[in-house]
């Protein structure tokens, strides 16, 4: 609608124009106008090394990037520029400049143009054409492509034709391997799959095992798996963000496995973090059995009444009322109001024991992920991180986790959700009364059976370099949390 008749305007010369323009790390947004009507838009991203230009310099480029593009409009014609930057007001008079700055003088030289400042917040169409740095993959382009790549590949369409191959046609003319788009030797096009499945909003630098688990649920070409590790283990911001993981001492206890989902959860908070939107801190609640988590952004300064009524909010309206918590020595939770609030809803509170946060090893570990998460996010996307926390809940979820087999929200809702990588996916299956019942009941049960084998798992490695701690009757010791 906005470049469309009534919006845009025929520009008549001899009037002044105004331009408007924005920009950010990420691009700029321009307007040009005649008397209060819309001659024309534009915008563009930021290209290799003008991202790292100072914030003045990116100012100034939206402006001479305007004038560029208009020049046949605007060169001999009166130009009134705004922008939210205030010191461009003072660029012809500026006593020191760098050479890029100079050049971009001497260009405005060439205009009748003055330079005027337009607060932030005014300054609305320009603003909102920066463009907003959510690249989602488009779908029905990357298929287009996958298929035209497929006719080009005489291999791929040879096997097509053996009888009982397990290639096959679907009715869009997309070449499948067992439900999955087959993607041919093209190394830009995987590398564009590749790319959206590891770095866009909605899964934000997963590591190789579970990018893989992702993708080859929609994607099959020969070496995934591999290709997908060279391209997490060459990922820059992976390398500067994700923690590295070492093996506690001691032998390793696991707590029961859960019965049914969100009975027995745990919980822990983030602290630390810089203030963003009024908040400085994220209180993190896992459900012990299908690893779903709710990443909740909170005040430090929260009291036990204001974390009961977002408990309930947050937590019991979606799932119900939990029968166990495991959680740290937080005063919080260690609180009268606290202990009487979960004793009047008949949940029985299990704290951590003093200096051992293994005890509560799921949230420390979900915790870790979350930080790298976030510091991706603000790495790649800027902003605060209170705006990305609801997508880094989602990509939390909706990743493939080893210890179940399956994401968290497949483990919970029967099927993972969708994301831009998997719009056009099609053959959903309808699933009424007793069937549907029987099959969420046999995926607890598989569930169940993934995490028995991965503590049994987990408990051999971990006991290899370990041992048993043996106290004889009567003897002294010193506990920390008593002294």
């Amino acid at each position: 609608m906005l470049t469309t008749t009534p919006v845009l305007a025929l520009p008549e010369p001899g009037k002044p124009y105004m331009v408007y323009t924005d920009a950010s790390g990420i691009g700029l947004g321009c307007v040009l106008m005649q008397e209060g009507r819309v001659i024309a838009y534009a915008s563009r991203q930021w290209q290799g090394s003008e991202r790292n230009r100072p914030t003045h310099d990116l100012e100034l480029g939206a402006v001479i990037f305007a004038l560029k593009i208009w020049r046949s409009y605007l060169l001999g014609e009166t130009v009134q520029v705004f922008t939210d930057h205030k010191s461009l007001q003072h660029i012809f008079t500026q006593p020191m400049m760098n050479a890029r700055q100079t050049r971009w003088v001497e260009f405005l030289a060439d205009y009748q143009v003055s330079i005027n400042y337009h607060p932030g917040k005014a300054n609305l169409v320009a603003d909102a054409l920066k463009p907003l740095g959510l690249e989602a993959v488009d779908q029905a382009d990357l298929l287009s492509r996958i298929r035209v790549a497929q006719q080009s590949d005489q291999s791929l369409l040879d096997a097509t034709r053996v009888t009982g191959s397990e290639y096959e046609v679907s009715a869009n003319g997309t070449i499948l391997v067992r439900g999955r788009v087959c993607v041919p030797k093209d190394v830009e096009l995987r590398h564009q799959i590749l790319g959206e499945a590891h770095a866009s909003k909605f899964s934000i630098h997963p590591g190789a095992t579970k990018m893989y688990h992702d993708l080859k649920r929609y994607y099959h070409w020969v070496g995934m798996k591999r290709d997908v590790a060279d391209w997490v283990a060459k990922c820059n911001t992976c390398a500067l963000v994700k923690a590295e993981h070492q093996v506690p001492g001691g032998l390793l206890q696991s707590l029961p496995i859960p019965e049914w989902k969100w009975d027995r959860i745990t919980m822990d908070f983030v602290v630390g973090l810089p203030v963003s939107r009024t908040f400085d801190a994220i209180w993190v609640i896992v459900d012990r059995l299908t690893k779903s988590a709710h990443f909740l952004a909170i005040k430090k300064t929260d009291g036990a009444a204001v974390l009961a009524r977002k408990f309930v909010r947050e937590i019991v309206r979606l799932h119900g009322v939990p029968a166990s918590i495991v959680s740290d020595r937080d005063p919080r939770f260690t609180s009268e109001f606290w202990r009487a609030f979960q004793a009047e809803m008949g949940t029985k509170v299990h704290l951590s024991t003093a200096y051992h946060p293994q005890t509560d090893g799921q949230s420390e570990r979900t915790i870790q992920t979350l930080e790298d998460l976030l510091r991706m996010c603000v790495l790649d996307w800027g902003g605060h991180w209170a705006d990305h926390l609801s997508l880094v809940e989602f990509a939390y979820n909706n990743s493939f986790q080893a210890s179940i087999g399956m994401a968290p929200f497949e483990a919970l809702y029967g099927r993972p959700c969708r994301t831009p990588l998997c719009w056009t996916q099609v053959g959903e299956r309808s699933m009424y009364g007793a069937t549907y019942v029987q099959e969420t009941t046999e995926k607890v049960r598989v569930v169940r059976l993934n995490m028995k084998e991965a503590q049994d798992r987990q408990k051999s490695y971990a006991d290899r370099r370990r041992r048993e701690l043996e106290f004889q009757v009567e003897i002294e010791f010193i506990s920390r949390w008593l002294c």
